[in-house]
């Protein structure tokens, strides 16, 4: 019954980092009665490139990669996505096939709103569409960044920089590791390099002390040096 109480979205602490957050109670009940709660296992596709969605999906638990194939069928991963997040909605809002794609990273728990809830309550409350908003806005901010980095930035800043990101966004393990394990051709993917160059600057970051590794999972050993190479000096 208590996880019941929780899972209601007038009773959920994750509202607070989205635009859900700027709903009243009475909208966020309404939204509850029509939601439905999904558990997404690792590597399960949750929408699709050039898909059509009727609703989006709120993330409770665990974390998802969104990404763009490229024309040679190379999947470009452009976020990663965890609590709090709302997937599809740039789609939703603009009444747009979906240009990326979102695949479970871990298994997740999400909650599927239906399009309708979301236009009513964007004609309806000026405080949520400014929220909607923003939201889309520091997205494209954040695509700005990302293409702005691939330009500039060698293939090792930018491995070292998603590992600093991933310990920063992520934290540690009980054993001092990323607690968000990527494989090599997720990161290769997120820096926009082949995997097999990304394993070669993850080994020479090893033999350099910067990083230690174990299977997939990896520990930042040199935090400082990792961010001078990030501002490339």
């Amino acid at each position: 019954m208590e996880h019941h109480q929780e899972g209601r979205c007038e009773n959920c602490i994750i509202r607070q980092l989205n635009a859900l957050k700027t709903l009243s109670k009475e909208e966020l009940k309404k939204i509850s009665d029509s939601k439905v709660t999904k558990a997404v296992k690792k590597g399960e596709t949750i929408f699709e490139e050039g898909e059509r969605l009727n609703g989006v999906f709120c993330v409770r638990k665990g974390v998802s990669k969104l990404s763009k194939s490229s024309e040679n069928g190379k999947d470009q991963i452009v976020k990663i996505a965890t609590k709090g997040e709302v997937l599809g909605q740039r789609s939703v809002v603009t009444e747009e096939l979906t240009n990326l794609s979102a695949v479970a990273l871990n298994d997740m728990e999400m909650c599927y709103i239906p399009k309708r809830l979301l236009e009513e309550n964007i004609n309806d409350n000026s405080a949520f569409t400014k929220a909607v908003l923003v939201k889309m806005a520091e997205d494209l901010r954040f695509a700005d960044n990302v293409i702005v980095n691939m330009a500039q930035k060698t293939v090792r800043q930018r491995i070292a920089e998603i590992l600093l990101y991933l310990e920063k966004n992520f934290g540690l393990d009980s054993e001092g590791y990323i607690a968000m394990t990527l494989s090599r051709e997720d990161i290769a993917n997120v820096v926009g390099t082949a995997k097999e160059a990304c394993i070669r600057m993850l080994s020479s970051f090893k033999k350099e002390e910067l990083i230690s590794t174990q299977g997939k999972r990896i520990q930042l050993t040199n935090k400082k040096a990792l961010n001078t190479i990030v501002k490339g000096l």
